[in-house]
């Protein structure tokens, strides 16, 4: 019995779309994972999923039996009820790759790791955005906005350094602080994180009493502090080895990737590297990503914004304008579509000579919304204990102190960023970076900054495969 997730689309109120309409938009959605994100991420990772059509009355009912469980956030838009069209899809909080019995007990961690590199571009005007990655620098603005109480420790270049003892750090802040960053689930349902943008306190007491059985099955380990930090280190350890994992091939792999040996693999807001630096450490370990796991990957299609949004901007202005001269061109630039193997394979062109045509402009474009799509994703881990006798070498399985688990993972929200967003992208960079230069960096040690000027060396690598 298949365990399936049914995926209706919502618009704004007195918005509905013809049937047509829906159909074909869920249609892109498909394609787009189908031929595009899983020529990123490889077949393994991505499940674009299927259309159905589902009869009215059952689309009506399931509507009104699931509004009330909707979070407050989301009730500004309207859940289609009309087309009977929905997306099916597979449930990823459950195990991928292999057919594994049901009665398990499986946990799932879902994580949105956000951007993993620091912007190389020469259009950067603000030297701040060469040092301080843009997530650290975002949530003093989110914090100053009321979206949370309190900034989180969490710096995605921890995570995405390969460095475990970075990794390890970055994953503790998430479980501190998780915001919309981090979800745990056990049997599919949400024992951890929040569940809408308000302040949530996460009990890790009693995400230790959710976990203990995953982790130590038959030991004496009961209850206190000491028990509760031991189950968190052994999640965070599972983690790590699930995420640097490598479980599929791809065709972007073998893309010539920008090497940013210019830019930096650490950023200076990171708790972690403040900590090293307060200690008289200047040396930052940085281990590298395998290049077949999920969050090399990532980072590898988050690398397609090679312009920064202050490089694209101007180009996205040259599409505007001539579309605005030949609007009728708009479908043959496939700017909304069809996402096929046509519109992967000008995805390729990494050249950065702008020879001022429309085509150049489109093609940094286009793979500017492939990064912003890969910039927002969330990669799902779903676990479940396995007996020694029954890990077999076809399964990848993970081990701690008492316990083995096989273990599956998956990227989720891969739905192209729109077209239409960059203005509000370009607009809400210039917001962050302002916001944290006029009341962030100016109340900063300056003693502090003198020490990371030492440490100019740190690169990060990105090696052809």
């Amino acid at each position: 019995q298949r365990c399936v997730v049914l995926r209706f689309l919502k618009s704004p109120p007195n918005q509905n779309k013809t049937p047509e309409e829906i159909l074909h938009h869920l249609q892109n959605i498909v394609d787009f994972g189908k031929h595009v994100m899983k020529q990123f991420f490889g077949e393994n990772y991505v499940h674009h999923g299927e259309i159905i059509q589902l009869p009215l009355d059952f689309v009506r009912q399931l509507c009104l039996k699931i509004q009330p469980e909707r979070p407050e956030c989301r009730c500004d838009k309207d859940m289609d009820t009309l087309s009977g069209y929905a997306m099916c899809l597979p449930n990823l909080t459950r195990l991928q790759t292999f057919r594994f019995a049901e009665h398990r007990p499986i946990l799932c961690i879902e994580i949105k790791p956000k951007c993993g590199f620091i912007p190389f571009s020469s259009h950067v005007s603000q030297e701040i955005k060469h040092k301080v990655c843009r997530y650290c620098m975002h949530q003093h603005l989110k914090v100053a906005n009321g979206k949370w109480k309190r900034p989180s420790k969490y710096c995605p270049l921890d995570l995405f350094s390969g460095n475990k003892q970075r990794m390890h750090f970055a994953l503790k802040s998430l479980l501190q602080e998780a915001q919309n960053n981090l979800k745990i689930f056990k049997n599919g349902e949400l024992i951890y994180g929040c569940k809408d943008d308000q302040d949530c306190v996460c009990d890790w007491n009693e995400l230790a009493r959710h976990l203990k059985p995953f982790f130590f099955p038959s030991n004496g380990l009961v209850s206190g502090p000491h028990c509760t930090r031991t189950i968190v280190k052994e999640l965070i350890h599972v983690i790590t080895m699930a995420l640097l994992s490598s479980t599929d091939t791809c065709r972007a792999g073998d893309m010539k990737t920008v090497p940013i040996s210019q830019g930096r693999s650490y950023c200076e807001a990171s708790a972690f590297n403040k900590e090293l630096v307060r200690n008289g450490k200047h040396k930052l370990e940085s281990s590298g990503l395998p290049r077949g796991c999920l969050l090399y990957k990532t980072l590898q299609a988050q690398m397609l914004d090679m312009l920064d949004i202050e490089g694209l901007y101007p180009l996205y202005n040259r599409v505007e304008q001539y579309l605005e001269e030949f609007p009728e061109e708009r479908s043959t630039l496939q700017i909304d579509g069809p996402y096929n193997e046509a519109f992967y394979d000008k995805l390729l062109d990494l050249s950065l000579e702008d020879d001022g045509t429309v085509v150049f402009a489109l093609t940094k474009v286009q793979q500017y919304r492939i990064a912003m799509t890969a910039k927002d994703c969330s990669i799902m881990i779903a676990l479940s204990p396995c007996l020694q006798d029954e890990c077999s070498e076809q399964r990848p399985v993970v081990l701690t102190s008492k316990s083995r688990f096989t273990f599956s993972v998956s990227v989720l929200d891969l739905d192209l960023k729109p077209y239409e967003s960059i203005p509000h992208q370009y607009k809400l960079d210039g917001e962050i970076v302002n916001y944290y230069l006029k009341n962030v960096q100016a109340k900063e040690d300056p003693v502090m900054s003198n020490l990371f000027t030492e440490n100019e060396d740190c690169t990060l690598v990105l090696h052809k495969v």
